[in-house]
């Protein structure tokens, strides 16, 4: 899915009749973030053998969240249902954030023995240390009427018109010229957030050290069969 959406914006990026891009997902949700069943199958190998899977995975999405940030025109996050860890990590990587009445956003990484390297710093940038830090620590989800007070989200329209809500906040950035939106862009990821690319990276490498812990093997086949973890203290 990764390499896909890559180079869907790579082809819209090329694109010059496309002004500004909305992202939503297909079903129930927005995305409930990595396949924990897929990672789980590396945690029978050994360590040595695995970490490479775990760079590879973590490194991917933080391209992808990069892309996102670099991409040159407004994107938007049409959230409806779960936009859960990497999910959300996705949603935060757009500019504006629209969500329906039902959306909710969490970091459950923590409560699977992992940590959310990637959503980190976005969490932090977009919202600021103290909402990052109860969010990621104690893994609770947060509904969209939490996220429209907090300033995270820009519009709370019911379910059946999220698409209509999206779309006329994309036609709303349309409307100005599309060098300056790159320009005001490029100001608010790369420079206002000056950090935030490296510690993005820095996040994707923290991700995958955690990943190859024993504590993140029993979170994740304690997820995959269903059951509570049975933690070592």
């Amino acid at each position: 899915m990764a390499d896909d959406l890559s180079q869907a914006l790579s082809d819209l990026h090329q694109e010059k009749k496309v002004r500004a891009v909305i992202l939503s997902g297909a079903g129930d949700d927005f995305c409930r973030g990595i396949d924990v069943a897929q990672l789980q199958q590396h945690t029978h190998k050994e360590s040595l053998d695995a970490m490479p899977h775990w760079i590879e995975h973590w490194q991917r999405v933080g391209e992808l969240v990069e892309q996102f940030l670099r991409f040159p025109k407004p994107m938007i996050a049409a959230v409806d249902g779960a936009a859960w860890g990497s999910g959300f990590a996705l949603a935060l990587a757009c500019d504006l954030i629209v969500a329906s009445r039902s959306a909710t956003f969490a970091v459950p990484a923590v409560r699977r023995g992992m940590i959310g390297g990637i959503v980190a710093p976005l969490l932090a940038f977009r919202c600021g240390g103290a909402i990052a830090s109860r969010m990621l620590m104690t893994g609770d989800p947060m509904t969209s009427r939490t996220a429209m007070r907090c300033g995270l989200i820009t519009l709370r329209p019911p379910s059946a018109q999220i698409w209509v809500a999206a779309n006329d906040l994309a036609n709303r950035c349309a409307q100005s010229p599309p060098i300056p939106l790159a320009a005001t862009k490029r100001m608010l990821n790369e420079t206002i957030g000056e950090t935030l690319l490296m510690q993005i990276n820095v996040g994707a490498a923290a991700g995958a050290t955690a990943c190859s812990t024993e504590t993140a093997a029993e979170g994740m086949t304690a997820f995959v069969e269903q059951r509570t973890p049975k933690w070592q203290h």
